[in-house]
């Protein structure tokens, strides 16, 4: 009897000890615990995977490879505004998109700051394809820098093994742009897609993995000629940045980006079988610093009073240069762009920055989208609430 008594006060000590540290743990690990992806093949994880990884990306097992962007000694104030009157359910508008943060930081100031999916202003989230936004702002810098020569230079001269292939003759510019020619399937849905076999392609020795399956790709159409999304090409264009500037991606991009824009968290960028960030996708940060990168490009990317890009490029940057086949909408270098001179940036299931320079307006989306990665009715609603947000700040200045 004395032995059963010892064995279950144990077992309750035990217990007791376990709940601790289930209480200790931040609200990214428990969502792991919850629900553990054990394959890299995001696209078709379950939405109660998405949930508990879109936060804790970095702490996968099968994806825990990464490097940080370390913040600087001081971040960058956010002061909060008066709260936003929006002509809809702030509510039932982030139920519907499954949003995990909403922010809006009109004239520097938060007007909204809501969360959802038992997440909050300290935890990280996924970009996906908000990166390529990233990316694109190192090519400028770069550039600047004097490490790429000219947005006409060949893709070939910064990455020699992509001679001899489609991608030889293709420009810096026409990377940028994805108006290379070479084609690329980026249907999300279909496990043969480029876009879901690329990351388990098996290179040649001694060959960057994504090098080895891009190379082998087949030209579609003259280059400059056809738009075509392709995360592939974004990937590529982080090799050629690693290579021109001798840097990793997050050390050039805490040196560029984190620092001068005064992010207040560390970010993290997932990195691919062969040890080199994936810059189309997978950088983790809080929803405050990503409204921090989009104030700082809305400023024209300037620390110290001089922005870090040649004159112009953001400008260019953000402004239609391909057709995409869109009435009022066109693609730039990495960023979606707006007639109206807004542009954005997008990534899958619901992540987004819209920058809106005429009304000093940053939106921040985080989000896991019930109906997929390009969940066509998440996305309208949230173009809409793109229009309503600038409804409201027209509507406070009396236009």
């Amino acid at each position: 009897m004395k032995l059963r008594k010892i064995a279950l006060a144990t077992v309750a000590v035990l217990a007791v000890a376990a709940g601790v540290a289930w209480l200790s743990l931040d609200k990214e690990t428990r969502g792991l615990l919850r629900a553990l992806p054990t394959n890299r093949d995001l696209l078709f994880w379950s939405q109660s995977q998405r949930d508990a990884a879109f936060r804790a990306m970095d702490r996968l097992p099968v994806l825990a490879r990464w490097h940080v962007m370390h913040p600087g000694a001081a971040a960058r104030p956010l002061p909060i505004g008066a709260p936003l009157q929006l002509p809809l359910d702030v509510d039932a508008y982030m139920q519907a998109q499954r949003s995990a943060a909403l922010l809006v930081l009109h004239g520097g100031q938060l007007r909204l700051e809501r969360y959802g999916l038992d997440f909050d202003a300290e935890g990280r989230w996924t970009s996906f394809s908000v990166a390529k936004s990233f990316t694109s702002t190192l090519v400028g810098a770069a550039l600047k820098d004097g490490f790429i020569k000219s947005m006409d230079d060949r893709l070939s001269d910064y990455i020699p093994e992509m001679r001899g292939s489609a991608y030889d003759d293709v420009s810096v510019r026409q990377l940028l742009t994805m108006t290379s020619g070479v084609a690329w399937n980026e249907d999300y849905g279909d496990p043969q897609s480029d876009v879901a076999r690329f990351n388990n392609h098996q290179p040649e020795e001694g060959v960057d993995a994504l090098v080895s399956y891009m190379r082998r790709l087949p030209r579609a159409a003259p280059a400059g000629e056809r738009w075509n999304y392709s995360t592939g090409e974004t990937n590529l264009v982080g090799v050629l940045v690693n290579r021109a500037t001798g840097k990793t991606l997050a050390q050039y991009l805490e040196e560029k980006v984190w620092h001068p824009a005064g992010m207040e968290q560390r970010g993290t960028w997932i990195l691919s079988k062969t040890g080199l960030e994936i810059s189309g996708c997978c950088i983790q940060a809080a929803p405050r610093d990503y409204v921090r990168f989009g104030q700082f490009i809305l400023e024209g990317a300037q620390t110290s009073g001089e922005s870090i890009l040649p004159a112009g490029w953001l400008q260019e940057a953000t402004r239609k240069q391909a057709d995409i086949g869109q009435d009022g909408r066109g693609y730039g270098y990495q960023w979606w762009t707006y007639d109206d001179g807004s542009f954005s940036a997008r990534g899958i299931f619901g992540q987004g920055i819209f920058i809106d320079p005429t009304r000093r307006l940053v939106i921040v989306s985080n989000a896991n989208w019930a109906g997929g990665a390009r969940d066509p009715v998440a996305l309208q609603a949230r173009e809409d609430f793109y229009r309503a947000v600038q409804q409201a700040v027209d509507a406070e200045a009396g236009r």
